[in-house]
């Protein structure tokens, strides 16, 4: 028998639904193991790892969860234990796949024990509020939400069919060892980011370092995209990256909706891999539509990327703090690097005639960066936008000889 499918969820108030989707893998070939995190009552049917075990590795006890009444502390118990169990699980080799459902609670404790698993085993929650902002539940993980469209209130003609769907599903995306091998694949694997008004840019330098054997992910630069290059750099899955498109340092200092947050443009400085980093759509913080945007900002530049994407020129006095920001981060790497400065543009929108076109606001993010970043680090120039073919050569060109010389070292 192959590796398992663990199910995660309250087996005192979903234990007929979870009862269903195990029979239903089960006769799809695969074995299970059940997480039972219910706290209120007893399960409906005897699990793997009962709810008291949860309970422990969550730093409390069943008994003292059930006295102090307490719906948040219990959520929150269990979702640290359910965590801690499906890493352990992992690491002893056990997870073939991994399956959550329930409300806005069980949705919480099961997603956060999917984000403790690596990326690449498969990951499905069906849940309540998949239809809105599934952010804190994915995370920067491979997880999949599926809408239960109804509560998940028992077995009817509906959530048959929703629910026979998630676990045919996780059953199909499951593995069973020995069976289809992945190709031994002992590329180098680097990262790019990238945004739509970077592409030609990133996709340039992809293939050029494609062309010299190295296997590249793209990032794209929506907050969750920085967080997921982060997240995989602190892995040791990525040895280098062409940090092209730093965007989401704006939407953190500004207040846009594609943050990545404080840390961003840290992870490859602390670890220690080469990095070279350049000032792709520094021009722009990103809104939702139109009517999102905040009032603070109605006498702003603005461009309508599509019906729901505005964007809002950058300033010059906060292109000065950008240019200090990335300088800072940079300063405390430990890892090989170079900025290369495009001072033609950093964007396809920031370009002579181009809504954003802000020779000042370039000026202004140069001066900065120029003036704070340490003499060490290299500060290339180069008088085309980002876009020209010429600096995407250059980009892919210096963290080529930086790669090369790690090797060496």
């Amino acid at each position: 028998m192959g590796k398992k499918a663990v199910l995660i969820g309250a087996l005192d108030t979903k234990g007929e639904e979870f009862r269903f989707v195990k029979n239903t893998i089960e006769a799809c070939g695969h074995a299970t193991l059940i997480i039972d995190t219910g706290v209120i009552g007893d399960p409906l049917f005897q699990p793997d790892v009962p709810a008291d075990e949860v309970a422990a590795a969550g730093g409390s006890s069943l008994e003292e969860l059930r006295r102090g009444n307490d719906r948040g502390t219990a959520v929150a118990v269990m979702t640290r234990g359910a965590a801690k169990i499906a890493a352990e699980l992992e690491r002893e080799g056990v997870i073939g796949g991994a399956f959550g459902m329930g409300g806005t609670a069980g949705t919480t404790v099961a997603s956060a024990a999917l984000q403790a698993l690596p990326i690449g085993i498969p990951k499905l929650l069906v849940s309540t509020v998949a239809s809105g902002n599934t952010r804190p539940y994915v995370g920067v993980k491979d997880i999949m939400m599926m809408y239960s469209v109804v509560d998940i209130a028992g077995i009817n003609k509906l959530s048959r069919r929703i629910l026979s769907n998630a676990a045919y599903a996780l059953a199909g995306m499951i593995r069973e060892t020995g069976k289809e091998e992945e190709a031994v694949d002992d590329r180098t694997t680097l990262g790019i980011t990238m945004f739509g008004v970077t592409t030609p840019c990133a996709t340039r330098v992809r293939e050029a370092l494609e062309k010299k054997g190295y296997d590249l992910l793209v990032f794209h630069a929506t907050g969750t995209g920085g967080m997921a290059m982060e997240e995989l750099i602190k892995a040791g899955y990525i040895k280098g990256v062409a940090d092209i498109t730093t965007t989401e340092l704006a939407d953190e200092l500004v207040g846009g909706i594609f943050s990545a947050g404080p840390n961003r443009l840290e992870a490859a400085g602390q670890s220690g891999i080469p990095q070279v980093v350049s000032i792709g759509a520094l021009d722009m913080v990103n809104f939702g539509p139109p009517e999102t945007v905040p009032d603070k900002f109605k006498d702003r530049v603005f461009y309508q990327h599509n019906p729901t994407t505005t964007l809002m020129r950058t300033t010059v006095d906060e292109n000065r703090v950008l240019g200090r920001i990335l300088a800072g981060k940079l300063n405390e790497s430990a890892a090989p690097t170079v900025v290369v400065f495009p001072k033609g543009g950093v964007s396809l929108l920031d370009v002579t005639a181009k809504p954003f076109e802000g020779i000042e606001e370039r000026q202004a993010l140069y001066e900065e960066i120029r003036q704070h970043l340490k003499a060490d680090i290299p500060l290339i120039e180069m008088e085309q936008d980002i876009n020209d073919p010429a600096v995407a050569d250059m980009i892919s060109d210096q963290l080529l000889k930086l790669l090369e010389h790690s090797k060496e070292g």
